[in-house]
C-alpha cells in the first residue's frame, strides 16, 4: 500500500497528460520530467513496471529508465550494477509476451547497461542464458540482438571516453558477431514459423554491418532471406535486409565473390515486377523495385564495367520504371539512373555507354509518358485530382525530379536524340488533334503538355550551337494551341532556351512576340510564367535587345502594375539588365527614363500607404530600384563621376524621406537600407559624394529605429572606404571609423534598455560589422575606450540560442584574440611579387588584448564552455572551441583556472566529479607540458556536449 501511496502522484500526472486541460498538462509535464531527473526515479521505475499499473504507466516507467541508464549513470555505484542487470532480465522475462513497447524499451536499458559495465564481458551469453530458455523468452533475445548494434553505434550520448567505447564496440559487436549469425541461424532453423519471423529479417539488418557480408550470403540464411521476401508478413523486413546486404557489396573489389553469389539471387525476383504490377500488388512492387534499384546503386562500378554481364539488372530497373502504372516505386530509382550516368559518361566506360545507349533511349520515352498529367473521371480538366491537393503538389515535385532524370539520358544518348523524342510527340499531337483545338479546348491536352515539359526540363543540357532539332521546334511551340496547362509549359520551356536564342537572332522576335503576349493571359499562372522567360530573354539577350530600350521601357510601365511582386522583380530584372547594356553618354537618361516611373508611383504609394498591405508595398516597390541598382553596374573611370551614381543622388532624398515616415515598420526600412548599401556595393568609390548625408541617414536611423539593416549598410561602407589609397583618403577612412563608434555606442545604449533575446538581429549585425572594423581599423578598435564593453556585450550575446547571432560573436572573440598573437590574422598583399604575407601585430596592440582578455576572459570562459554543455547549436562548437584555444594561448594558466571554476560552477550532478577531477588533471598537464593548443583540439572542447566533458 505504501509502494502505491508513494505512486499516486506520478499516476496523477500521466492520467493528467491524457486530458484536454492545458494549464494542468503543463503542470503535469513539468512534475514528470523533474521526476525523471530525480534519484529516486531509478526505484520508482521498478516498482511501477513490477506493480498493477495500466500500460501506459508502465510504458513512462520503462522509458524513464532507459533515460536513467543514458544520461545518469553515475547516480549509481559501480557494485549495484549487477544487481541492476539481473532486474532488467527479470523484468523482460516478464514482459517476454509482451506488451511489445514495453519489452522494446526494456531491451535498449539491457544494450545501455551493457555498453556502461565494462566489467561485464559474456553480454550475449548471460542473455541467452537468462531469457532463451523457452519459446516465449526468445523474442526477447531477438528483440537484445536486434537493438545493441543501434545503440552502440549511434548512441553516442554515453559518458564513455572514446577509447572505452571504441573497446566496447569491440567486445559488443566485433567479438560476438560469429556467436549472432549461430544463433539466427539456428532459430530460423526451428520451425517454418520462426524463419519468417519478422524480428528474424530486423536481427540480421542490424548485424549486417558488424559480420563478413560473405558468410552471410554463403550460411543458410540467405536461402531463409529469399524465403522471407515470398512470404507477405516478412516481405518489408527480408527487403530492407537485402538492400542492406547489397550496401555492404559497395567496395565491388573486396566483394566480387560476394556479388557473383547474389546476382543470381536477384535475378531469380524478376518474375515477380510484371506479377505484382499486373495483379496491381503496388506496396509488393515499390519493395521489389527498391531491392533492385538498391543493388544497382550498389553495383553501378561492375555495371559499367561489364556492361553486358549486368545488363539484365539495368534491364530489371528499366522494367520497374516502365509498369509503374501508380508512379509511386519510381522515384527510387531516380539516383540509380544518375550513379550509372555518372560513369559510363567516363571516357573509360566508353563501351558501356555503347551498350546500354537503347536503355537510356527508352527510358526518356518511358519518363515522358509518366510525366502527363492524369486524366479527371469527373471531365474537369480544373481539378485533376479530385480535390487532393497534396497528391496534386507531390505530383509536380515528382515530375521535376524525372526532369533530373530526362537530363541524365541528354548526357548518355545525346541531346539531339532526346529533342528529337520531344520533337516527334509533339508533332504526333498536331496531326492527331491540331484540327480540332479551339481556343481553350483542347483535346488530349496531357499528350502535348508532357512532351513540352520535357523539353523545359531538358533545356538547361542543350549546347548553344544546336542546330539539328531546335530550328524545328522552335517554330512549332510559337504556335501551340491555347490550352492554360499547354500555354504554361511552352512559355516556360522558351525561357530555357534563351542562351541558345542568344545566338541564333532570327528566332527572337517570334518567341518574344509569344512571351508578351502571354502577359495578357487569364491564367495568373501562366502571366508569371511569361514574367519569367521575360526576365531570360533579357538576360541572355541583352546584347540583341539594347537599341530597343525605349520599347522595352513602354512595356515595362504598361504591364508592371499588374503583375504579382515576383512577376514585377523579374520583369524589373529583364529591363535592368538591357538597362546595363546602354553606353555611358545614355545611360544616365535611360536611367531615368525606366526608374522614374517606378520612384514616381512609389512615392504615390507611400503618400497613401496606412495600412500594413499597402505599406508592404511599398516595401515591395523599393525592392524594384535596388534591382536597378544592382544590374546596371557600368565600369566608369574611378576619378570619373558615374551615371549611375549621379541618378542615386537625384532619387536620394526619396529614399530618406521613405525611411523616417516608415522608420517603425520593418520591412520598408529593410528595403531602404538594402538599397542603400547596393548603392555602394554596386559603384563602390564612386559614391563618395553620397557618404556624408547617407552616414547621417544611417546613424539617425539606427538610434530612432534600434534596426540591424542601418548596421548592415553601416558594413558596405566599411568594407569599401577603409582601404587609403588614390581614391580613398585618409581623411575618409577616419571619418568612416568615427562613425563605426557612433553606431557602437548606440548599439551599446540600445543593449542596455533590452534583454539580447529581443536583440538578435541587431547582435548578428553588429558584430558582423564590428568583425570588420576590427580587421581595418585594429590599431584604433583595440585602444578604443569602447573596447571593455564591446566584450561585455559578446559576453552578454553568448546567452543568445539562435545560431546566426552566436556565429557572429564568436567569430569577432576570435578575430579580436588572435590579435594578441605576433601576426595578425589578416594577410597584406605585395603588389610587388603578387605574394600574401602575414601582418605582424604591434607589441602594443598584442598587450591592449592580452588586457583586455585578462579582464573579460573568465566571463567569456563562462559563456563559451556552459554554452557548449548546454545552449549553442551543432554548429557554433567550432568557434566557441576556437575561443577558448586562443585563451589558452593567450594565456593558459589563467584559462586553465577558469575553466576550473567554471566547472565547479556546474549544477550538482550536470558532470560527475570523476569528469571534473580528470578534465582538470588533463589541463593542468598539458599547460605544464606547453601543449595548451591541445585543450581546444578534437577530442578536447569540440567534444564537450551536456553532461561530459574531454580533454
Amino acid at each position: 500500500m505504501a509502494a502505491v501511496a508513494t505512486m499516486q502522484p506520478i499516476l496523477s500526472a500521466l492520467a493528467t497528460m491524457q486530458s484536454s486541460n492545458n494549464a494542468s498538462k503543463t503542470q503535469a509535464h513539468a512534475y514528470l520530467e523533474r521526476f525523471q531527473k530525480s534519484a529516486d526515479a531509478w526505484t520508482s521505475s521498478f516498482t511501477l513496471l513490477q506493480g498493477d499499473s495500466d500500460v501506459q504507466a508502465k510504458l513512462f516507467a520503462a522509458t524513464t529508465l532507459k533515460g536513467k541508464i543514458v544520461f545518469d549513470f553515475y547516480q549509481l555505484p559501480r557494485e549495484s550494477l549487477p544487481q541492476l542487470r539481473d532486474s532488467i532480465l527479470d523484468l523482460l522475462r516478464t514482459y517476454a509476451k509482451g506488451p511489445k513497447p514495453i519489452r522494446t524499451q526494456l531491451c535498449v536499458c539491457l544494450a545501455n547497461l551493457a555498453i556502461q559495465m565494462l566489467e561485464w564481458k559474456d553480454v550475449l551469453q548471460t542473455v541467452v542464458t537468462a531469457l532463451g530458455s523457452d519459446s516465449e523468452s526468445i523474442a526477447c533475445v531477438l528483440e537484445f540482438i536486434h537493438v545493441l548494434p543501434e545503440e552502440v553505434t549511434q548512441g553516442r550520448k554515453i559518458n564513455l571516453a572514446e577509447d572505452e567505447l571504441q573497446q566496447r564496440t569491440r567486445e559488443l559487436l566485433e567479438e560476438n558477431a560469429q556467436q549472432v549469425l549461430q544463433l539466427l541461424t539456428q532459430y530460423a532453423r526451428s520451425s517454418p514459423t520462426a524463419a519468417q519471423d519478422p524480428i528474424l529479417m530486423a536481427c540480421l539488418t542490424s548485424w549486417v554491418a558488424e559480420v563478413q557480408v560473405n558468410d552471410v550470403v554463403n550460411s543458410p540464411l540467405m536461402d531463409v532471406i529469399m524465403t522471407a521476401i515470398q512470404a507477405d508478413t516478412s516481405f518489408d523486413e527480408a527487403v530492407e535486409t537485402l538492400c542492406a546486404l547489397f550496401r555492404e557489396t559497395r567496395d565491388v573489389d573486396e566483394s566480387v565473390a560476394t556479388i557473383k553469389t547474389l546476382y543470381p539471387r536477384l535475378a531469380a525476383l524478376r518474375p515477380r515486377i510484371q506479377a505484382c504490377a499486373e495483379e496491381e500488388d503496388w506496396d509488393t512492387f515499390k519493395g521489389i523495385t527498391r531491392v533492385f534499384a538498391e543493388a544497382g546503386e550498389a553495383w553501378v562500378v561492375l555495371i559499367a564495367r561489364e556492361p553486358q554481364q549486368f545488363r539484365p539488372l539495368v534491364e530489371s530497373v528499366l522494367e520497374c520504371c516502365a509498369r509503374d502504372k501508380e508512379r509511386d516505386a519510381l522515384s527510387q530509382t531516380f539516383n540509380f539512373w544518375y550513379e550509372l550516368k555518372q560513369y559510363i559518361t567516363l571516357e573509360r566506360y566508353m563501351e558501356a555507354r555503347v551498350q546500354l545507349n537503347d536503355i537510356y533511349s527508352k527510358l526518356v520515352d518511358i519518363m515522358i509518358g509518366h510525366l502527363q498529367f492524369p486524366t479527371s473521371e469527373t471531365g474537369n480538366d480544373t481539378d485533376l485530382f479530385d480535390g487532393d491537393r497534396e497528391a496534386e503538389d507531390k505530383f509536380r515535385e515528382f515530375r521535376h525530379a524525372m526532369g533530373d532524370v530526362l537530363k541524365d539520358c541528354c548526357e548518355v544518348i545525346g541531346v539531339t536524340q532526346c529533342l528529337e523524342k520531344s520533337y516527334v510527340l509533339v508533332e504526333a499531337w498536331v496531326g492527331r488533334n491540331g484540327a480540332q483545338a479551339q481556343q481553350g479546348k483542347v483535346p488530349a491536352w496531357q499528350q502535348l503538355e508532357a512532351p513540352l515539359f520535357s523539353l523545359r526540363a531538358m533545356g538547361r543540357m542543350v549546347p548553344k550551337d544546336e542546330n539539328v532539332m531546335l530550328p524545328r521546334l522552335i517554330p512549332l511551340i510559337v504556335q501551340i494551341p491555347d490550352h492554360e496547362k499547354v500555354r504554361f509549359q511552352a512559355v516556360m520551356a522558351l525561357g530555357r532556351y534563351t542562351e541558345w536564342t542568344s545566338e541564333h537572332p532570327e528566332t527572337l522576335q517570334d518567341q518574344l512576340n509569344f512571351i508578351m503576349a502571354a502577359f495578357q493571359h487569364p491564367s495568373k499562372e501562366v502571366v508569371k510564367a511569361a514574367a519569367l522567360s521575360f526576365k531570360f530573354f533579357c538576360n541572355d539577350c541583352a546584347e540583341l535587345l539594347k537599341g530597343f530600350m525605349a520599347q522595352l521601357q513602354g512595356f515595362y510601365e504598361q504591364v508592371l502594375d499588374k503583375l504579382p511582386p515576383t512577376s514585377q522583380e523579374e520583369v524589373t530584372e529583364g529591363v535592368a539588365s538591357v538597362l546595363a547594356k546602354q553606353p555611358l553618354t545614355v545611360l544616365f537618361a535611360n536611367f531615368k527614363l525606366c526608374c522614374d516611373p517606378v520612384v514616381k508611383r512609389l512615392v504615390t504609394m507611400a503618400q497613401s500607404a496606412n495600412d500594413k498591405e499597402s505599406q508592404l508595398a511599398v516595401a515591395d516597390r523599393l525592392n524594384l530600384i535596388t534591382i536597378f541598382i544592382q544590374w546596371v553596374t557600368p565600369y566608369v573611370d574611378p576619378r570619373e563621376p558615374s551615371p549611375a551614381v549621379q541618378y542615386c543622388q537625384e532619387i536620394f532624398p526619396v529614399l530618406t524621406a521613405i525611411a523616417e515616415r516608415f522608420v517603425a515598420f520593418t520591412p520598408i526600412i529593410e528595403r531602404v537600407c538594402r538599397c542603400w548599401r547596393y548603392m555602394v556595393l554596386s559603384y563602390r568609390t564612386h559614391t563618395a559624394p553620397l557618404l556624408p548625408q547617407l552616414a547621417d541617414k544611417l546613424a539617425a536611423g539606427f538610434s530612432s529605429s534600434r534596426q540591424g539593416c542601418f548596421l548592415w549598410a553601416t558594413d558596405s561602407i566599411v568594407r569599401e572606404f577603409s582601404d587609403v589609397s588614390e581614391i580613398v583618403p585618409e581623411a575618409t577612412t577616419t571619418a568612416i571609423y568615427k562613425f563605426y563608434e557612433q553606431q557602437a555606442t548606440t548599439f551599446l545604449r540600445i543593449l542596455n534598455d533590452l534583454p539580447p533575446e529581443e536583440l538578435p538581429d541587431v547582435i548578428e549585425d553588429f558584430f558582423r560589422l564590428t568583425t570588420d572594423v576590427l580587421l581595418y581599423h585594429a590599431n584604433s578598435l583595440l585602444a578604443s575606450p569602447l573596447m571593455p564593453s564591446l566584450l561585455a556585450a559578446a559576453t552578454t550575446s553568448l546567452t543568445l540560442l539562435k545560431e546566426e547571432p552566436l556565429m557572429a560573436t564568436l567569430h569577432f572573440l576570435r578575430d579580436f584574440l588572435a590579435y594578441g598573437q605576433t601576426s595578425a590574422p589578416s594577410s597584406s598583399f605585395s603588389p610587388d611579387d603578387g605574394t600574401y604575407s602575414l601582418r605582424p601585430n604591434p607589441a602594443q596592440t598584442q598587450a591592449s588584448v592580452i588586457a583586455l582578455a585578462t579582464t573579460s576572459g573568465e566571463a567569456i570562459t563562462q559563456r563559451c564552455l556552459t554554452g557548449m554543455m548546454y545552449s549553442f547549436p551543432q554548429d557554433c562548437f567550432p568557434d566557441a572551441s576556437g575561443v577558448l584555444l586562443a585563451l589558452f594561448q593567450l594565456m593558459p594558466e589563467a584559462t586553465a583556472g577558469w575553466v576550473e571554476g567554471t566547472v565547479n560552477m556546474l549544477p550538482e550532478g550536470s558532470v560527475s566529479q570523476q569528469e571534473k577531477e580528470r578534465l582538470g588533471r588533463n589541463i593542468g598537464q598539458r599547460v605544464q607540458m606547453g601543449e595548451a593548443e591541445e585543450c581546444g583540439t578534437e577530442g578536447g572542447f569540440g567534444e564537450v556536449g551536456a553532461g561530459t566533458i574531454q580533454v
